[in-house]
């Protein structure tokens, strides 16, 4: 009887652990995600422009390297808006990600970005590790180059970041219309099509 209590209890633990890492090994797929943060102005715009990325599986606009508790769109002093990118680094790299950011942004603002003015509206890039760094401070330098101007995109480390509202979440896909008006009235499409040339078709 014990013997068969204790296969029993053997079945179901194992039976746990197979649903758990599921038959597709979607557990295993999470695990190997990573995350970066950006900041770049309006974040439904950001989040917009990640999404566009292969290999991108998540973005979340949201306030990022603040201090104040619990920071909403209404009170966000000392944040950035920002957008939380999580990818598959077996499909897009971090560098890519970077040139994602930076063919999305004014660099030379150092006011905020297109219409958004402020210091929410700041360019920052938030890294996670020496790695992400020195990549992000290689393709600030490219820029500069590129332009012979200087890059105003601060570089800081990720410290905190906290999910934005959720009607500001997926925004460009739930309200387009709305969304690309906002976008075309802010200038934001024009700058973009000046600094970097029209986007590929």
């Amino acid at each position: 009887m014990l013997r068969c209590i204790g296969a029993a209890a053997v079945a179901v633990a194992a039976l746990v652990v197979l649903a758990m890492s599921g038959s597709g090994g979607e557990g295993a797929v999470a695990a190997d995600t990573k995350t970066a943060i950006f900041a770049g102005g309006c974040f439904w715009c950001m989040e917009a422009a990640f999404d566009e990325v292969n290999g991108v599986t998540d973005t979340t606009s949201g306030y990022a390297g603040g201090t104040k508790p619990n920071p909403t769109y209404g009170d966000h002093e000392g944040y950035q808006e920002a957008v939380r990118v999580t990818y598959d680094p077996a499909k897009v790299t971090y560098a890519k990600l970077l040139d994602q950011y930076w063919h999305n942004i004014d660099p030379f603002n150092p006011d905020g970005q297109f219409c958004d003015l402020g210091d929410a509206y700041r360019s920052v890039i938030f890294v996670g590790n020496d790695e992400e760094k020195g990549l992000a401070d290689t393709t600030k330098q490219q820029v500069a180059d590129r332009f012979k101007e200087t890059v105003v995109t601060e570089i800081k480390p990720v410290s905190t970041f906290t999910p934005a509202e959720d009607y500001h979440q997926n925004y460009h896909n739930t309200n387009p219309v709305s969304y690309k008006f906002y976008k075309w009235n802010c200038g934001r499409a024009q700058r973009l099509e000046q600094l970097w040339g029209p986007k590929p078709s």
